[in-house]
């Protein structure tokens, strides 16, 4: 007898994970060329996952968002994000995906506020970090930026399994990849965060 197949929701997040683990290595190599391209193709890949997911399934929104910022062309996908959210979070995974798009887009104050809500999730710890890190940038604070990427680092350091596989701090890196436009870039300095052009 056969196995049941994924769900392709299930089948479609799961290429999304190995393509962005691909880039993962590969950005740690110093391979920007293939990471950026299979950033942006892990990007599509859980756009596509969200696309026929369950609904409230938040974290792929932020996967896609991840992803995009690492390939170097996240606007298009900050604003999908943004219309599929229609403008408004009630859970800290859809409010961290609302964050994110709006710092791409230079919206600072729906940034912070969609950051306080990143704050109501239940065990607090890696949502809190995050959303003290996305409010620093938006407020363009740097020594409040540089404290909570360095506490996301530690955290992802300190981790013994990864979603990838790759020992990668992938938030801390969007974020630096955020932050080096507004002239806040922390780089701490650790084995899981690759040297960013």
């Amino acid at each position: 007898m056969s196995a049941t197949p994924e769900p392709q929701d299930r089948q479609l997040l799961q290429a999304a994970i190995a393509l962005e683990a691909a880039a993962q290595q590969a950005l740690l190599r110093g391979d920007r060329e293939r990471a950026h391209a299979g950033f942006r193709a892990a990007a599509d890949r859980y756009r596509s996952s969200w696309e026929v997911a369950p609904p409230r399934s938040f974290g792929r929104l932020v996967g896609m968002l991840k992803a995009a910022i690492l390939a170097g062309d996240a606007g298009h996908d900050a604003a999908y994000v943004r219309q599929a959210l229609s403008e408004s979070c009630d859970s800290p995974p859809s409010c961290y995906a609302l964050a994110i798009a709006a710092l791409v887009q230079g919206d600072d104050e729906r940034a912070i506020s969609a950051a306080a809500g990143m704050r109501a999730a239940e065990d607090g710890g890696a949502f809190a970090r995050t959303a003290d890190a996305v409010a620093a940038l938006a407020a363009r604070d740097g020594d409040a930026y540089r404290a909570a990427v360095t506490a996301i680092v530690t955290d992802f350091e300190a981790r013994d399994q990864h979603l990838t596989g790759v020992p990668f701090a992938d938030t801390a890196v969007m974020l630096e990849r955020l932050a080096g436009p507004r002239k806040l870039a922390a780089r701490p300095p650790s084995a899981l965060m690759p040297v960013l052009g």
